[in-house]
Protein backbone atom coordinates (compact mmCIF):
# COMPACT_ATOMS: atom_id res chain seq x y z
CA UNK A 1 0.00 0.00 0.00
CA UNK A 2 2.80 2.42 0.76
CA UNK A 3 4.30 1.56 -2.69
CA UNK A 4 1.94 3.25 -5.13
CA UNK A 5 1.83 6.15 -2.69
CA UNK A 6 5.21 6.82 -2.60
CA UNK A 7 5.19 6.30 -6.64
CA UNK A 8 2.48 9.08 -6.99
CA UNK A 9 4.37 11.73 -4.56
CA UNK A 10 7.45 10.84 -6.72
CA UNK A 11 5.64 11.05 -10.02
CA UNK A 12 3.78 15.01 -8.93
CA UNK A 13 7.37 16.16 -7.73
CA UNK A 14 9.19 15.06 -10.98
CA UNK A 15 5.80 16.66 -13.21
CA UNK A 16 5.96 19.85 -11.21
CA UNK A 17 9.46 20.18 -11.42
CA UNK A 18 9.65 19.69 -15.46
CA UNK A 19 6.96 22.55 -15.53
CA UNK A 20 9.11 24.95 -13.24
CA UNK A 21 11.98 24.31 -14.62
CA UNK A 22 10.76 24.81 -18.51
CA UNK A 23 11.99 28.16 -20.23
CA UNK A 24 9.41 30.90 -20.64
CA UNK A 25 8.17 30.83 -24.57
CA UNK A 26 9.24 33.42 -26.43
CA UNK A 27 6.05 34.99 -28.45
CA UNK A 28 8.56 37.67 -30.33
CA UNK A 29 10.27 37.37 -33.64
CA UNK A 30 13.63 37.13 -33.71
CA UNK A 31 15.87 39.15 -36.06
CA UNK A 32 17.19 35.97 -37.60
CA UNK A 33 13.51 34.93 -38.00
CA UNK A 34 13.02 38.67 -39.82
CA UNK A 35 15.77 38.08 -41.95
CA UNK A 36 14.48 34.33 -43.29
CA UNK A 37 10.94 35.94 -43.86
CA UNK A 38 9.11 33.57 -46.17
CA UNK A 39 6.96 36.22 -47.22
CA UNK A 40 9.73 37.78 -48.34
CA UNK A 41 10.91 35.12 -50.11
CA UNK A 42 7.92 34.44 -51.80
CA UNK A 43 8.22 37.77 -53.44
CA UNK A 44 11.51 36.70 -54.48
CA UNK A 45 10.91 33.01 -55.75
CA UNK A 46 8.07 34.99 -57.65
CA UNK A 47 10.14 37.72 -59.59
CA UNK A 48 12.80 35.24 -60.15
CA UNK A 49 10.17 32.50 -61.53
CA UNK A 50 8.70 35.58 -63.93
CA UNK A 51 12.14 36.65 -65.02
CA UNK A 52 14.28 33.21 -65.39
CA UNK A 53 15.28 32.86 -68.74
CA UNK A 54 14.51 36.91 -70.05
CA UNK A 55 16.76 38.49 -72.12
CA UNK A 56 16.93 42.01 -70.91
CA UNK A 57 18.21 42.50 -74.00
CA UNK A 58 14.50 42.95 -75.12
CA UNK A 59 14.12 45.81 -72.71
CA UNK A 60 16.66 47.53 -74.74
CA UNK A 61 17.22 51.05 -73.25
CA UNK A 62 13.57 51.74 -71.33
CA UNK A 63 13.29 51.28 -67.72
CA UNK A 64 10.82 48.75 -66.12
CA UNK A 65 7.92 50.42 -63.96
CA UNK A 66 6.54 48.06 -61.07
CA UNK A 67 2.78 49.30 -60.48
CA UNK A 68 1.36 49.06 -57.18
CA UNK A 69 -0.36 45.31 -56.93
CA UNK A 70 -4.37 46.11 -56.50
CA UNK A 71 -6.97 44.17 -55.37
CA UNK A 72 -9.09 42.36 -58.33
CA UNK A 73 -12.35 42.91 -56.65
CA UNK A 74 -11.68 47.07 -55.71
CA UNK A 75 -8.56 48.21 -58.47
CA UNK A 76 -9.15 51.92 -57.26
CA UNK A 77 -7.67 51.34 -53.87
CA UNK A 78 -4.78 48.88 -52.55
CA UNK A 79 -4.25 47.75 -49.45
CA UNK A 80 -0.64 47.25 -47.56
CA UNK A 81 -0.71 43.80 -48.51
CA UNK A 82 -0.69 45.62 -52.58
CA UNK A 83 2.07 48.42 -51.73
CA UNK A 84 4.38 45.72 -49.73
CA UNK A 85 4.44 43.55 -52.37
CA UNK A 86 5.18 46.24 -55.35
CA UNK A 87 8.10 47.24 -53.12
CA UNK A 88 9.26 43.82 -52.83
CA UNK A 89 9.21 43.29 -56.59
CA UNK A 90 11.08 46.40 -57.42
CA UNK A 91 13.32 45.50 -54.78
CA UNK A 92 14.35 41.81 -56.46
CA UNK A 93 14.00 43.21 -59.98
CA UNK A 94 16.79 45.86 -59.40
CA UNK A 95 19.10 43.48 -57.61
CA UNK A 96 18.48 41.24 -60.55
CA UNK A 97 19.79 43.75 -63.15
CA UNK A 98 16.95 45.50 -64.21
CA UNK A 99 16.77 49.06 -64.60
CA UNK A 100 13.63 49.53 -62.50
CA UNK A 101 12.10 53.34 -62.24
CA UNK A 102 11.11 54.39 -58.72
CA UNK A 103 7.81 56.27 -59.26
CA UNK A 104 7.78 58.02 -55.88
CA UNK A 105 10.56 60.35 -57.19
CA UNK A 106 8.71 61.58 -60.04
CA UNK A 107 6.28 64.32 -59.66
CA UNK A 108 4.30 63.90 -62.84
CA UNK A 109 2.62 60.12 -61.83
CA UNK A 110 -0.74 60.46 -60.10
CA UNK A 111 -0.56 58.66 -56.38
CA UNK A 112 -3.87 58.60 -55.18
CA UNK A 113 -4.30 58.60 -51.20
CA UNK A 114 -4.84 54.80 -49.80
CA UNK A 115 -4.00 53.39 -53.13
CA UNK A 116 -0.02 53.85 -54.00
CA UNK A 117 1.18 53.83 -57.49
CA UNK A 118 -2.23 52.26 -59.50
CA UNK A 119 -1.28 51.59 -63.40
CA UNK A 120 -4.49 50.41 -64.88
CA UNK A 121 -4.71 49.22 -68.49
CA UNK A 122 -6.12 52.52 -69.70
CA UNK A 123 -3.02 54.62 -67.99
CA UNK A 124 -0.19 52.18 -68.88
CA UNK A 125 0.79 53.95 -72.49
CA UNK A 126 0.30 57.64 -71.45
CA UNK A 127 2.84 56.55 -68.03
CA UNK A 128 5.04 54.59 -69.76
CA UNK A 129 5.85 57.24 -72.11
CA UNK A 130 6.33 59.37 -69.95
CA UNK A 131 9.01 57.51 -68.34
CA UNK A 132 10.26 56.14 -71.34
CA UNK A 133 9.54 52.66 -69.96
CA UNK A 134 9.63 49.47 -72.11
CA UNK A 135 7.35 47.13 -69.70
CA UNK A 136 5.21 47.73 -66.24
CA UNK A 137 5.19 44.83 -63.44
CA UNK A 138 1.15 45.21 -63.01
CA UNK A 139 -0.28 42.32 -60.83
CA UNK A 140 -3.36 41.90 -58.28
CA UNK A 141 -4.42 39.95 -55.33
CA UNK A 142 -7.40 38.05 -54.03
CA UNK A 143 -8.20 37.34 -50.55
CA UNK A 144 -9.67 33.76 -49.87
CA UNK A 145 -10.26 32.06 -47.28
CA UNK A 146 -7.16 30.43 -46.74
CA UNK A 147 -4.73 32.17 -49.04
CA UNK A 148 -4.34 35.31 -51.00
CA UNK A 149 -4.18 34.24 -54.72
CA UNK A 150 -1.56 37.46 -56.33
CA UNK A 151 -1.03 37.19 -60.35
CA UNK A 152 1.92 38.91 -61.59
CA UNK A 153 2.51 40.06 -65.98
CA UNK A 154 4.95 42.14 -67.42
CA UNK A 155 3.75 43.95 -69.74
CA UNK A 156 5.24 45.37 -72.97
CA UNK A 157 4.18 48.98 -73.28
CA UNK A 158 4.19 49.52 -76.91
CA UNK A 159 1.14 47.14 -77.60
CA UNK A 160 0.53 46.25 -74.07
CA UNK A 161 1.04 42.46 -74.96
CA UNK A 162 1.86 40.52 -71.83
CA UNK A 163 5.06 38.99 -72.26
CA UNK A 164 5.21 36.99 -68.75
CA UNK A 165 2.82 36.07 -66.41
CA UNK A 166 3.26 34.11 -62.88
CA UNK A 167 0.83 33.44 -60.21
CA UNK A 168 1.07 32.14 -56.87
CA UNK A 169 -0.41 32.03 -53.33
CA UNK A 170 0.27 33.35 -49.63
CA UNK A 171 -1.14 31.61 -46.81
CA UNK A 172 -3.39 34.08 -44.73
CA UNK A 173 -1.37 33.93 -41.47
CA UNK A 174 -1.35 36.69 -39.35
CA UNK A 175 0.87 38.78 -41.15
CA UNK A 176 -0.49 38.74 -44.43
CA UNK A 177 -4.02 39.05 -42.91
CA UNK A 178 -2.88 42.42 -41.04
CA UNK A 179 -1.52 43.86 -44.28
CA UNK A 180 -4.61 42.87 -46.22
CA UNK A 181 -6.52 45.54 -44.00
CA UNK A 182 -7.63 48.70 -45.80
CA UNK A 183 -6.63 51.49 -43.84
CA UNK A 184 -9.31 54.00 -43.66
Amino acid sequence: MKTPVLVTAVAAALLAGCTASAPPVRTEPTYQEAASSPFIQSSRDAIATLTAGFEMATLGTGPVLVATVVNVNDMSRSAPLGRTLSEQYASHMAALGFNVKELKLRGDVFVKEGAGELLLSREIKDIARNHNAAMVLVGTYSAAANYTYVSLKLVRTEDSRIVRGHDYALPNDRDVQRLLQVQR
